[in-house]
C-alpha cells in the first residue's frame, strides 16, 4: 500500500499507517549570511523598471537574479508569489515623455513593452504581480493617512512627509554618506520644508505637467519610496521574505521602503532578507543611464543568445560588482557548452544532484553548482540547467 500524498484526506485508522520515511522538501536557503527558513508562500518583492528607456545589462542582472532565486526557492519545495513593479509615475520617465512629445503613461506602456521582450529572450519568468504606480495611487494615500495616524509623518504646503527616525542608524550610515547616497537619486535633504534632511515625501503637489490626483492634500503624485511600500503591500501582504534590487537600492530606496511600510502596519521587519544585486559596471563606472556607458541587452541579443547571457550574469557571487567586457561573452559560451556536454551524459550518482542542491541553497553559489554539474555530469547537470532555466 502506497503512502497517501500529504495533500490528500490522509488515513484514519492505526492500521492503515505504514511506516515509510517521507522526505520534506523544504530546508534553509542561505542569504549572506543568515539562514532562510522556507516556508510557502514564499513573497519576493523585485523592485522593477522606470520605463523610460531600453534595459541595459546592469537592469538585466537584477531580474535574472531574482528569477533564480525564485527558482531556488520553488525547487526547496516552497511556492512563489513574485511581485516586480512597474514605476510609471516618476519625474524623469515624465520629462522624458515630454521631450518625446507623448503622454507619460502611453509613453511608459510602450518600453514596458520592449522590457518584456528583453526578460522573454532572457528566460525570466513573468511575476505572479506586476503592480504600476498609477494603479495603486489610492494604496499611497491610505499609507500617508495611517502614517499621519500613527505620528510618523506631517503635512506642509501640500506634502507629506515621513518621518525617517532611525533609518540611517539601521543602515549603517552617517549623515555625509546618506546625504551623498540621497543626492545620486535626486533627493533634497536641504529641503527648508523637512523637520529632518531625511524625512521623504510621502506624497507631494504636482506642477502644470506633473501627473496630478485629488488627495485631502491637494491635487499631487506619490513620492517614490511611498509608491514602492504601498504596491509591495497591497500586493504581497505587511511583510515579504525577501526584496530583491540592485545594491545602489539599498539606501535611500529600500530603506525608506521598510520604515514606511513598518510605521503603517506596525508589523516588522518589513522583509526577513534582502538581497541586493551586485552593480555593472562599464569603463570603471557604474552601468546607467546618466552616464551613458550602457550595453544594451537588446545589442547583446543581435550577437549571443539569451542562455548565454544569464550565464554571463549568474557565473559570479550575486552581491559582487562587476565590469563588463565583451570576451566575457565567449568565456560564458564556452561554461554553458561544458554544462550542456555534461548534461548529456547518460547518469551521475545522487551524491551530485544533492552536491548542486546544496550549492545553490548556499547563497544562490551559482559557480560552484556550475563546477559540481560540469564535472560530475548526468542528472546533476541536467537539474542546474532547468533550475537555472538554461534549456
Amino acid at each position: 500500500m502506497a503512502v497517501p500524498p500529504l495533500t490528500s484526506s490522509g488515513v484514519v485508522g492505526a492500521a492503515g499507517r505504514i511506516a515509510e520515511p517521507v522526505e520534506i522538501r523544504t530546508g534553509d536557503l542561505w542569504l549572506a549570511g543568515r539562514p532562510l527558513p522556507v516556508t510557502s508562500p514564499a513573497r519576493v518583492y523585485v523592485c522593477g523598471i522606470t520605463p523610460y528607456d531600453v534595459t541595459h545589462l546592469g537592469h538585466a542582472a537584477t531580474f535574472v537574479w531574482a528569477d533564480v532565486l525564485a527558482a531556488v526557492l520553488r525547487m526547496a519545495g516552497a511556492e512563489v508569489i513574485s511581485s516586480r513593479n512597474v514605476t510609471d509615475v516618476d519625474d524623469v520617465l515624465t520629462r522624458a515623455a515630454d521631450a518625446r512629445g507623448r503622454h507619460y503613461d502611453e509613453f511608459a506602456l510602450s518600453q514596458e513593452f520592449a522590457f518584456e521582450q528583453d526578460m522573454r529572450a532572457l528566460g525570466v519568468r513573468p511575476p505572479t504581480h506586476a503592480p504600476r504606480a498609477r494603479h495603486h495611487i489610492a494604496h499611497v494615500q491610505q499609507l500617508a493617512a495611517a502614517l499621519l495616524r500613527n505620528d510618523r509623518a506631517y503635512v506642509r504646503e501640500g506634502h507629506v512627509y515621513f518621518r525617517a527616525g532611525d533609518v540611517l542608524a539601521r543602515a549603517g550610515l552617517d549623515a555625509d554618506r546618506a546625504r551623498q547616497l540621497a543626492a545620486e537619486f535626486g533627493d533634497t535633504p536641504d529641503d527648508p520644508l523637512r523637520e529632518d534632511p531625511f524625512d521623504v515625501p510621502v506624497w507631494r503637489p504636482s506642477e502644470e505637467r506633473d501627473p496630478a490626483w485629488p488627495s485631502p492634500w491637494g491635487w499631487g503624485r506619490p513620492g517614490w519610496h511611498a509608491e514602492c511600500a504601498a504596491m509591495a503591500t497591497a500586493t504581497l501582504g505587511h511583510g515579504v521574505d525577501v526584496v530583491v534590487g540592485g545594491a545602489d537600492l539599498a539606501f535611500p530606496h529600500h530603506a525608506h521602503q521598510a520604515a514606511m511600510a513598518e510605521a503603517a502596519s506596525g508589523v516588522g521587519p518589513f522583509a526577513r532578507a534582502q538581497v541586493h544585486v551586485g552593480a555593472v559596471h562599464q569603463g570603471g563606472a557604474k552601468m546607467a543611464k546618466s552616464t551613458g556607458n550602457l550595453t544594451l541587452v537588446a545589442d547583446l541579443l543581435r550577437i549571443t543568445t539569451g542562455p548565454v547571457l544569464r550565464l554571463l550574469v549568474l557565473d559570479r557571487p550575486w552581491s559582487q560588482p562587476w565590469e563588463y567586457r565583451p570576451e566575457l561573452l565567449e568565456q560564458a559560451q564556452a561554461r554553458l557548452d561544458a554544462l550542456y556536454s555534461a548534461a548529456g551524459r547518460p547518469s551521475s550518482p545522487g551524491s551530485a544532484s544533492r552536491a548542486v542542491t546544496d550549492r545553490l541553497l548556499d547563497d544562490l553559489d551559482v559557480p560552484g553548482a556550475l563546477d559540481v554539474a560540469v564535472t560530475e555530469g548526468g542528472d546533476a547537470a541536467r537539474l542546474l540547467v532547468r533550475v537555472l532555466a538554461l534549456g
